[in-house]
């Protein structure tokens, strides 16, 4: 017996899959109509293999419970959490340097959306040269007495990845706790194999959503974007720079690598380590970290910077990050600095930018000129127009590729961290940012935005609209799929 189908009971078959696969869309899972669209846009256009790249990548997170620690009720942060919000209700709250009563409000929304405790204690280093953040981590790394939590987003074996490697070895033979983690998609080509030098001496490695079989993840939209170090539970890093020779500058596709990351001694190490310890005890199943002191250290004061570390991500009701850039820009009275690699907001954030704009605000955006994702560079191309159009000035970055994620506003309060302006890192990847109160290092990412300036092309009006065809239909193309990017 054999079984066929003419063309017109296959169509029809097909048709049929893709109204039942929009309904599940549209009807279970109630995404934001802009995403709801783009994915029926792909569904129209892609029948079938359109709804394989949705299982793969357009379904939500399930976030109970994803992430579970239960020392974090010994860590005493919670406590502090909720003084600090009761504190901030009754205009109690203490503050070591007047200009932060400024940002009550924003600090008020880290404190109740995010659990971001306010510290006041910290010294910052600015790193936005690889070369010298690297030396920095290394130099630091072979001081550690204790332990040593390494996290990114990407940590490629090259030769950097490799002098890293080298030294997290050579801290573990001396009896230093090393633990590794990486998400997958990120380092893909990664494999826990390839530290078996570290997990032979005792490090430990673990991987961020591992793919369940080779090749099929069903959670492989969701990446774990975060770059935090800890080291001994007083010293921390976290900023834009991953592992990798191409972020000191040496791969001919980039050339130079402009990143930002900072170096933080004070009380935000602790919110720093509880965020790896988190993310930590996700991934792995068999060395779960339990609460210890020896993680949390009595921190003597190295300064007096005030600032919160916020987390973001599929697994919160809120988009923490955003809602707090959202805040920033809505408190600014002079200017707004952002500089991103990819720079796809969504409506709230464009409209805010907008408003600030039309107010007489001087908005300022510097992305990059060489394209990293062609669709994400020509949708970024489009949003970027937009703003041009409300008085916003465009900035192309012309002597590498920039990689930083960093708001400044006013000269007194700035953010640097992993997240993206765009959908992305509002929605989808897991990101850490610093929020920080400080006039000092405010002004100071504000000097380097603009030495920055100097090495870049300023897009015109008049160039913006003698954009070719070509141009204008690749932006339309991606602005339709940026909601999915």
């Amino acid at each position: 017996m054999t079984f066929s189908f003419d063309n017109n009971a296959l169509t029809f078959l097909i048709i049929t899959l893709n109204i039942l696969f929009a309904m599940m869309i549209i009807f279970l899972e109630r995404k934001d109509a802009s995403s709801t669209w783009a994915w029926i846009l792909v569904l129209f256009f892609l029948p079938v293999a359109g709804f394989v790249l949705y299982l793969l990548l357009g379904r939500k997170l399930r976030r109970k419970h994803l992430f579970r620690w239960e020392g974090r009720k010994d860590i005493g942060i919670d406590k502090l959490i909720n003084y600090q919000i009761d504190a901030l209700k009754e205009g109690k709250l203490e503050f070591r340097d007047h200009h932060v009563e400024n940002f009550q409000d924003l600090i008020y929304m880290n404190l109740t959306t995010n659990y971001a405790v306010l510290t006041q204690d910290n010294a910052l280093v600015i790193y936005d040269d690889g070369n010298e953040k690297f030396e920095a981590l290394i130099e630091d790394i072979s001081s550690a007495k204790d332990h040593i939590h390494i996290q990114y987003y990407i940590f490629k074996l090259d030769n950097l990845g490799q002098r890293i490697l080298h030294a997290l070895i050579k801290k573990a033979k001396q009896g230093v706790k090393v633990r590794v983690l990486y998400d997958e998609m990120g380092s893909r080509g990664v494999k826990k194999r390839h530290f078996k030098e570290l997990l032979d001496v005792g490090g430990e490695v673990e991987i961020f959503f591992p793919s369940i079989l080779p090749l099929i993840n069903p959670r492989l939209n969701f990446r774990n974007h975060r770059k935090i170090v800890v080291i001994d539970g007083r010293i921390g890093y976290t900023g834009g720079f991953n592992v990798g020779d191409e972020y000191l500058g040496l791969k001919k596709k980039f050339g130079y690598w402009r990143d930002t990351h900072l170096r933080i001694e004070g009380s935000a190490v602790h919110p720093l380590q509880t965020r790896f310890l988190l993310d930590w005890n996700q991934a792995s199943l068999r060395h779960r970290i339990s609460y210890s002191e020896r993680y949390f250290p009595a921190i003597p004061q190295k300064g007096d910077i005030a600032l919160q570390i916020v987390s973001s991500g599929p697994d919160t009701p809120y988009a923490g990050i955003k809602n707090a850039y959202v805040k920033m820009i809505m408190n600014a009275k002079k200017y707004i600095y952002i500089q991103s690699p990819y720079f796809i907001p969504d409506y709230t954030f464009l409209d805010a930018l907008q408003i600030a704009a039309l107010s007489g605000i001087d908005v300022r955006i510097m992305i990059p000129n060489k394209p990293d994702h062609p669709f994400v560079y020509w949708a970024t191309y489009s949003y970027v127009g937009q703003l041009l159009e409300a008085g916003a000035k465009i900035y192309h970055y012309d002597k590498g590729f920039i990689h930083a994620k960093m708001i400044v506003v006013d000269d007194e309060v700035s953010t640097v961290g992993t997240a993206n302006i765009d959908v992305r890192s509002f929605s989808l990847n897991f990101e850490v940012n610093a929020f920080i109160y400080d006039l000092d290092i405010s002004h100071n990412l504000a000097e380097i935005f603009e030495k920055d300036i100097l090495d870049c092309k300023e897009l015109t009006m008049e160039t913006y609209q003698n954009r070719s065809i070509r141009v204008k239909f690749k932006e339309s193309i991606s602005r339709l799929l940026s909601p999915i990017l």
